[in-house]
């Protein structure tokens, strides 16, 4: 090489000034922990947000439970009496069977309403995997060394 060009890459280079708008250490370690924070009260909202929408859930399947519940109290007692005399009088059936037949369809009933609404409570955990399963990984991430 030979020419100007040359001439500059022969002189030795000066290293570089730092910059006057580079942040200091302390600035950077204030900047960390406000991301921390930050992150933190992400991680608690998400928690509320995620809270909230299964207490919802939890809500809707206890209606479904009490629901049941009403169903099967006031349904006993109206198709109890009305049923057992029906069966006794139209079937000739003793009034002792007619009350056993009409008992076991409202259990039948029972069960039924009562196994949708623990279906219902068993198609969701109340607690809030997602927010922990995100606040696990950023821990995991933050305490993992820097290569």
């Amino acid at each position: 090489m030979t020419g100007p060009d040359h001439a500059l890459s022969n002189r030795p280079v000066a290293p570089a000034a730092p910059a006057a708008n580079q942040p200091s250490i302390t600035e950077l370690v204030s900047g960390i922990l406000n991301d921390a924070q930050t992150l933190g009260r992400q991680q608690i909202d998400m928690l509320k947000a995620e809270f909230k929408e299964d207490l919802s859930r939890t809500k809707r399947a206890t209606v479904f439970g009490a629901l049941a519940t009403v169903f099967l109290t006031v349904g006993g007692l109206a198709l109890v009496a009305a049923l057992v005399f029906v069966l006794h009088d139209n079937f000739h059936f003793s009034l002792a069977a007619s009350a056993g037949i009409v008992g076991g369809l409202l259990v039948a009933g029972g069960v039924a309403l009562g196994l949708t609404a623990r279906n219902l409570f068993e198609s969701f955990n109340p607690l809030p995997d997602k927010t922990f399963n995100a606040l696990q990984e950023n821990i995991t991430w933050k305490t993992q060394p820097q290569a």
